[in-house]
């Protein structure tokens, strides 16, 4: 039964609002986590607590439980000089890293004009309503050093 400090092995498929699907474990290797560990949203863990092997969970994920609501704050429209030499390279869509002082940050370019540049900070998925499509494969109680680390090891986590 999935609950903290399991390794889930799980496939699944991630819709929008709207049908639209977003990303899939369907056609590659399953998605292994350790739940409890943060390492999937809040909303689908949530969700699949519980469960076990063979259960096939349709969850809808808010918002609020998922990658948040947009913040305002993290769109800015910055002076195309910040870019130097690389504006010309520069378009609407394009995603990057933008150094700021709390670190890097992933940024996509949303509009251009004659003089500015305006970025979104956003995640990608923010203000949208997740609908997952989980078929669960695999539940085994997480060793003491995935525990301690707060990932899975092994096959589906990470290598030692």
């Amino acid at each position: 039964m999935i609950k903290q400090n399991t390794v889930v092995t799980m496939h699944y498929e991630l819709k929008n609002a709207e049908g639209q699907v977003l990303d899939s474990s369907k056609d590659q290797e399953p998605l292994v986590y350790l739940h409890g560990a943060g390492n999937i949203i809040i909303g689908l863990e949530e969700q699949l607590e519980g469960k076990t092997v063979g259960d096939q969970v349709n969850a809808v994920v808010a918002p609020e439980k998922a990658y948040g609501m947009p913040v305002d704050a993290l769109i800015q429209t910055v002076p195309r000089e910040a870019f130097g030499a690389e504006i010309d390279k520069v378009e609407v869509g394009m995603r990057f890293q933008a150094e700021t002082e709390q670190g890097p940050v992933p940024v996509v370019v949303t509009g251009m004009d004659d003089t500015t540049v305006t970025v979104d900070g956003n995640h990608p998925l923010a203000g949208q309503q997740l609908h997952f499509d989980v078929t669960i494969s695999a539940v085994r109680d997480a060793s003491a050093e995935e525990v301690e680390h707060g990932h899975v090891h092994g096959p589906g986590g990470h290598q030692h």
